[in-house]
């Protein structure tokens, strides 16, 4: 067994030994939670399931944890909006993703914990970043000082001012430099806040997940992991951040990204508001095929949406499945599928393979067929 992941942070392939060989720790971001999840939203949590699923086959104790975010600028003003609470609107919204992600066969995490859950432990690491020089208190805001920390832009590749230039950083008169990004701010009556030291507020997106991590798994994980479009600025923050508060050189060993999904060649996306949402696409399709498509493309490859691919994914299945009519789970799976797992979740060879064996399987191989079946728990 050699599993190799493209690591984010290296640019490289790299073996997989997590620090402790007797307990794999992986966190991945998931949605803030204002509106029903789109196809996009999905390709990690069934690409990362994959992955899980590949971890507990190799390994006897890994824990999960995928994260809801649900105090958000956004999610105030959709509260506003409908004229709801907040908290029913984020529940809502939180019950839709978990059936939506189990209709696509997601299996749910060890850990799923919320921000509004996690006051506490965000409090104590703005605390202990302020005490230690790393981020500064200004007219009730809490800013990170990026310049405190030398290897900001490690993740991204870049450098400060070229990170600045292509993403939107907010400009406000009480920041040091205008890459200092936001722990706390405060909140208005009408907001949902807390009080802290530095007065009535929330936190700013970035320490939610630090203070996550810190709360359920220490000072590291083995595996970080979300979409690409977090590599920057989420990502690098909350490298910045651990490491400076746990006085630490890592957060995470491994950091894996998948690409975008698009529509039409452009990333689908709430914001530009041409996503197409799980449920509507589970109106139509089965759950399987949804999964199926999201895999067929190697996860940190672009995949381009459409129905016409969604309509192939199908009539690909259900060739797969009617090579395993009748048939149940019955030993281990495939070697050559699970080693192509291994090769950084290599899964168009996977497909590759699931249709070799069905093309054996349709030639009367019963060792084909039963071996594909023996497959499908690890996809």
């Amino acid at each position: 067994m050699v599993l190799k992941f493209t690591n984010t942070l290296s640019g490289e392939l790299e073996e997989f030994t997590p620090r402790n060989p007797l307990e794999v720790r992986m966190y991945v971001c998931g949605p803030t939670v204002y509106n029903y999840a789109h196809i996009g939203n999905a390709r990690p949590a069934v690409i990362f399931d994959v992955l899980y699923r590949l971890l507990k086959e190799e390994y006897n104790t890994v824990l999960y944890a995928r994260n809801y975010t649900d105090v958000d600028d956004k999610i105030n003003a959709k509260a506003s909006a409908d004229g709801v609470a907040i908290e029913l609107l984020t529940n809502k919204y939180i019950d839709a993703y978990r059936a939506d992600t189990m209709a696509l066969g997601v299996l749910a995490p060890d850990f799923e914990p919320r921000v509004t859950d996690n006051i506490g432990p965000i409090k104590r690491m703005i605390s202990q970043l302020v005490d230690q020089g790393f981020a500064y208190v200004v007219d009730g805001h809490v800013l990170f000082e990026v310049e405190k920390y030398r290897d900001y832009g490690n993740l991204a590749g870049r450098n400060v001012e070229d990170m600045i230039a292509g993403a939107r950083v907010e400009v406000a008169p009480y920041k040091r430099n205008p890459a200092d990004f936001v722990l706390w701010k405060p909140s208005r009556d009408n907001e949902p806040g807390w009080q802290a030291d530095w007065g009535y507020g929330r936190p700013g997106w970035h320490i939610e997940c630090s203070a996550m991590i810190n709360d359920l798994f220490g000072d590291y994980v083995d595996i970080h992991g979300g979409g690409a479009d977090l590599i920057f600025p989420h990502h690098e923050n909350e490298i910045a951040q651990s490491r400076c508060a746990n006085n630490s050189n890592s957060l995470a060993n491994y950091w894996m990204h998948n690409g975008y999904v698009n529509i039409d060649n452009v990333k689908m996306s709430k914001s530009l508001k041409n996503f197409v949402s799980i449920s509507e696409l589970l109106n139509k399709f089965k759950g399987e095929t949804i999964r199926y498509f999201l895999l067929q493309s190697h996860y940190r490859a672009p995949l381009n949406f459409s129905n016409n691919s969604l309509l192939e994914a199908n009539t690909s299945l259900s060739s797969l499945y009617r090579s395993v009519e009748d048939l149940s789970v019955n030993g281990d799976p495939d070697k050559e599928i699970l080693t192509n797992l291994e090769d950084d979740v290599n899964t168009p060879k996977v497909f590759s393979r699931l249709h070799y064996l069905s093309e054996q399987a349709n030639k009367g191989s019963i060792e084909a067929a039963q071996l594909l079946k023996n497959s499908s728990p690890i996809l």
